[in-house]
């Protein structure tokens, strides 16, 4: 078992919703509300609440001095981050990878087709009765540059396969060889964002992400590109956005934004070219199933002394 008598396990979801948990643990429902279910002091696994934002996901942590793994239910792990200095040493830290791929790739996917084929326009003239017949771009023959290749670019270009897309070039933190080509660094994005019809975000916030897509990088991308942000609002520059997209030499479909929610009376809202859904990208039906099915494999592995899976960082 565990080098500790803590055996506490704090979860989002009821345990008995859970099929596969190991016994022996002691299992806590806690989704973020006002009161803690039992003594953070003996929580052992702590699996922070779903899109409750880093206030709730970090304020059991400074009390949870028996805790050994941090498990979120997000592919990000920046909502928790602010809390880490609050834990004790060797607490690993696991994302959820594997739980949003699929959800998050077709949502970029739709993202693309919807603002090139005009689908937002069509949507406001069915609302007014009206007929707006033309000629829209195609994703076929685009080329298209996925910045942040982990596992959520990698789906997303799974996805792009089918489209006859012209050519699908990969950034990532490191470079790298995959079979289906290079994978580039961030230092080489001056020259790939001139060749991109298409701009995929995918990365996580990090600090070499944070304001990333500043006034630099989107003076960079070819007039009339469209920008699809499905990794955090704050690797884009708001203003720098706000202003390509009123001169109307840009185009932009965003999941996510900052401010996050966007708050009523923003100019985003009304921006010219600009799609927005309010960071849904892995709020689907298949969220549920492979979050419970990746909780049970975790506790399954820690109950037994095995390593658990997904372990971003370790604290120290």
């Amino acid at each position: 078992m565990t080098s500790t008598t803590a055996t506490d396990v704090w979860l989002p979801i009821p345990a008995d919703e859970i099929e596969g948990l190991p016994e022996g643990l002691d299992y806590h429902f806690w989704d973020g509300g006002p009161d803690f279910p039992a003594d953070p002091a003996q929580c052992a696994f702590y699996v922070v609440p779903y899109m409750k934002g880093p206030q709730i996901a970090v304020r059991p942590l400074d009390a949870m001095s028996a805790v050994q793994v941090v498990q979120t239910l997000s592919a990000g792990i920046d909502h928790v981050e602010p809390g880490l200095g609050l834990l004790p040493a060797g607490v690993r830290l696991c994302n959820a990878k594997g739980v949003h791929e699929a959800s998050t790739a077709e949502l970029a996917l739709t993202l693309i087709l919807a603002s090139l084929r005009g689908l937002p326009g069509f949507v406001r003239g069915q609302d007014e009765e009206e007929w707006r017949a033309g000629f829209y771009p195609a994703l076929a023959d685009k080329s298209v540059l996925i910045v942040g290749y982990g596992s959520i670019g990698s789906a997303i270009e799974d996805r792009l396969e089918p489209f006859e897309c012209a050519r699908v070039a990969r950034v990532a933190r490191s470079a790298r060889t995959t079979a289906r080509g290079p994978v580039h660094t961030l230092d080489d994005l001056p020259a790939l964002l001139p060749q991109a019809d298409i701009v995929i975000l995918s990365t996580p916030l990090n600090a070499s992400t944070q304001g990333l897509v500043g006034a630099e990088f989107l003076k960079a991308m070819r007039d009339g590109a469209l920008l699809v942000n499905v990794a955090r609002g704050q690797v884009v520059d708001t203003d720098a956005l706000l202003s390509e997209l009123e001169c109307g030499r840009l185009r932009a479909a965003l999941d996510v934004t900052d401010p996050e929610p966007l708050p009523a009376g923003h100019p985003l809202w009304h921006a010219p070219h600009v799609l927005i859904t309010p960071h849904v990208g892995g709020s689907t039906s298949a969220f549920l199933p492979r979050a419970k099915r990746l909780l049970a494999g975790q506790l399954t592995r820690f109950a037994a002394g095995e390593p658990v899976r997904n372990v971003v960082l370790t604290t120290g």
